[in-house]
């Protein structure tokens, strides 16, 4: 049974599906804020969170898994050492989305997704 077991196709394959939600996971560390779709937007939030879950937990097995998704360098110095300290009395919602109205060219309903300070 699939109960509880969600999952965002994105109408990409799963290797398209996760460079993408890899490179938004970079430019939302990098910037503080992504513009994208809001059903992206949905995604990389639930990835966000667990990123920095995950780095915040901290032991060697985490790590691993955190520089496996993120797959540069800067981001994940950027993220251990800027956004961790900040986030460590929190207990989730590490990032918002919020809705921003519809895309010009094709009306797709667009989201800006940022990280609480």
């Amino acid at each position: 049974m699939r109960h509880r077991k969600r999952k965002e196709k994105l109408g990409r394959t799963s290797a398209h599906r996760e460079a993408l939600i890899s490179n938004l996971l970079v430019s939302l560390i990098k910037s503080g804020k992504v513009e994208t779709t809001e059903a992206k937007g949905k995604v990389l939030k639930r990835y966000f969170d667990r990123l920095v879950s995950l780095a915040i937990r901290g032991d060697n097995a985490s790590i691993r898994i955190v520089i496996s998704w993120l797959r540069d360098k800067e981001a994940f110095k950027l993220l251990m050492r800027n956004i961790v300290p900040r986030m460590r009395d929190r207990k989730g919602g590490y990032s918002r989305v919020i809705k921003a109205g519809y895309r010009r060219g094709d009306g797709a309903p667009v989201a800006v997704v940022e990280i609480v300070s």
